[in-house]
């Protein structure tokens, strides 16, 4: 007896229906970065917030993008073989082209004396650590405990970049140096 493969077009819909899902996760973080960052420049409380542009976050995103194009051809070699209703592959290239216009939207970024925004996340200052070798387009913060899956890259213009690395190496190693901590010292 042979055994029984499952429907090629329940299996379709349900990576469709995943996909959808992580497409939709993604827009509303994408969508609460604005409400986490809602001013850009210097922050009252020492902080730093800034935005990249369309051109940087393909420069940060060139794996991703990568990888989405080689997403989107490959339903297509599988669908004729597998006798999969082609709507399918179809449905999951436009939620793949959703996503890559998400991947490059210009986000915001910010970090203060106790988190970094980044993505619409907030992540805490212990979990996060530098990487030794830094790209010269971006910041690199690598995840701690993720190893290679961990890296969270901040993209952004050079001047931005610049005061912002400023602030993470003084929130990562002397925290009690950060800028709103100086100038009340500086009134003493």
């Amino acid at each position: 007896m042979q055994p029984t493969l499952p429907d090629p077009n329940a299996f379709a819909a349900l990576a469709v229906a995943i996909l959808f899902g992580i497409v939709v996760w993604d827009a509303y973080w994408l969508t609460r970065q604005r409400i986490d960052v809602p001013t850009l420049g210097e922050l009252p409380n020492g902080g730093f917030a800034w935005e990249s542009e369309g051109a940087q976050e393909v420069i940060r995103q060139w794996g991703n993008l990568g990888s989405m194009a080689a997403m989107m051809v490959l339903p297509w070699g599988l669908v004729g073989v597998s006798n999969t209703n082609p709507a399918y592959a179809v449905a999951w290239d436009v939620c793949l082209t959703l996503h890559l216009v998400s991947l490059l939207v210009p986000k915001r970024y910010a970090v203060t004396r106790t988190h970094a925004f980044a993505d619409g996340q907030r992540y805490d200052w212990q979990r996060l650590k530098l990487a030794r070798r830094q790209p010269t387009r971006r910041i690199m913060l690598l995840r701690k405990g993720w190893g290679v899956f961990g890296p969270l890259p901040l993209g952004g213009a050079q001047p931005d970049l610049s005061i912002a690395r400023e602030r993470i190496v003084l929130a990562l190693d002397s925290p009690a140096l950060w800028p709103h901590n100086l100038a009340a010292k500086e009134q003493e």
